[in-house]
C-alpha cells in the first residue's frame, strides 16, 4: 500500500474521517478507563518544531507513548535543517529511522516537499496555510456535545488564517453550515473556499460578527497576530476589535451554544475572560482532544500504510 500523509484536511475523506474522529473518542473512553492501548508499540514518532508550541509537543509525545512507542523531539537548532540542509534529504534520512514525521513550520510548502520525498507518513502539525490536527480535535469536541454536525450553525470571528482554512475542509468533508466573520482584506484563500464549495461545504463569509453570531450553535476564534506576524499586531487589533467573541455576540446565539478557541488565548483582545472561562467554553475540552484525535490519527496513517 502507498503510505498515507496528513498534510491537509482534505487528506482524508468523509468515511476516513469519521472513522479517525470515532475511534478518536474509542481511545479517549479507554484512557478514561485507566485501559492501555498499545496499538504502535516499537513505532518511532519524530517531531520536527521550527515553530514553537505547548500543546502539539505534549499531545503528540504523550499520545505516541501511550499507544505504545516512542517520541524523538527536533527543533530547528537541533537538526541540520536549521544549517541549511533541503528538506528532501531529511525526509530520506528520517524515513529510515522512524515510522512517522510530524513537522510544525512555516511554509506549506516545506510540510508538502517533506511529504513527497518521506517513505513514511507525514503530519502537518502546523504550517502557514493549514492547522488540520487542530481541526481533528475541533470536531471531536463539537461531536462530544451534537449528534448531527450537519444540522449546526459553526461560527469562526476572526482572520482567515491557517485554522479557518482547515475548517473550511472540514465544511467541504462534512456538508457543514460554516460562517466566517472576517474583516475586509483578510478573508481566506479563495482556492480553497470554492474546493471545499465544490465537496459539499456550506460556507458563507462576512464582515458582520453579529450575522455570524445569529442563532450559532458553536463560536470560534483564534489570536489575531500568529507566530512571524508580530510587527502588524497593532494594526490588527485595530481592525480585528469588532470581531471580539464576548458575552454580547455569545448573547446572539442558541442558549446552548459553546465555544472553542485553539489556545493561547490573549484575553482581552479576541476573546474576553468572561466568556473562554464561563459556563459555555469547551475550550479545555477542546485542548484535551488534540491528544485522543492524534492518537487516532497516527494509528490510522501507520495503519493505513502498512496493510
Amino acid at each position: 500500500m502507498p503510505k498515507r500523509d496528513f498534510v491537509r484536511l482534505f487528506d482524508l475523506n468523509s468515511e476516513e474521517l469519521t472513522h479517525v474522529l470515532d475511534r478518536a473518542a474509542e481511545l479517549k473512553r479507554l484512557q478514561k478507563a485507566g485501559m492501555s492501548t498499545p496499538v504502535l508499540e516499537g513505532r518511532t514518532l519524530v517531531m520536527i518544531f521550527e515553530k514553537s508550541s505547548t500543546r502539539t509537543r505534549v499531545s503528540f509525545e504523550v499520545g505516541i507513548q501511550q499507544l505504545g512507542g516512542r517520541a524523538v523531539f527536533l527543533s530547528s537548532a537541533d537538526c541540520q535543517i536549521g544549517r541549511g540542509e533541503p528538506i528532501k534529504d531529511t525526509a530520506r534520512v528520517l524515513s529510515r529511522y522512524a515510522d512517522l514525521i510530524m513537522i510544525r513550520t512555516f511554509a506549506h510548502e516545506t510540510v508538502k516537499t517533506l511529504a513527497e520525498h518521506a517513505a513514511v507518513p507525514v503530519i502537518n502539525g502546523l504550517c502557514d496555510l493549514h492547522h488540520p490536527c487542530q481541526i481533528l480535535a475541533d470536531l471531536q469536541t463539537v461531536r462530544e456535545r451534537r449528534e448531527n454536525l450537519a444540522e449546526l450553525k459553526i461560527a469562526w470571528f476572526g482572520d482567515g488564517n491557517n485554522v479557518a482554512h482547515s475548517w473550511i475542509e472540514a465544511a467541504g468533508r462534512l456538508g457543514l453550515h460554516l460562517v466566517l466573520a472576517v474583516p475586509p482584506g483578510y478573508e481566506p484563500m479563495a482556492d480553497i473556499v470554492e474546493e471545499a464549495r465544490a465537496a459539499g461545504g456550506r460556507i458563507e463569509i462576512t464582515d458582520d460578527p453579529r450575522a455570524a453570531a445569529l442563532d450559532a450553535d458553536v463560536l470560534m476564534t483564534d489570536v489575531w497576530t500568529s507566530m512571524g506576524q508580530e510587527s502588524q499586531t497593532q494594526q490588527r487589533n485595530a481592525v480585528f476589535h469588532p470581531l471580539q467573541l464576548n458575552a454580547e455576540l455569545l448573547g446572539l446565539a442558541k442558549r446552548d451554544a459553546f465555544v472553542l478557541h485553539c489556545l493561547p488565548a490573549h484575553r482581552g483582545e479576541e476573546i474576553t475572560e468572561e466568556v473562554l472561562e464561563g459556563a459555555q467554553s469547551a475550550v479545555f475540552d477542546q485542548a484535551e482532544n488534540r491528544l485522543h484525535a492524534q492518537k487516532a490519527l497516527m494509528e490510522f496513517l501507520v495503519t493505513a500504510s502498512t496493510t
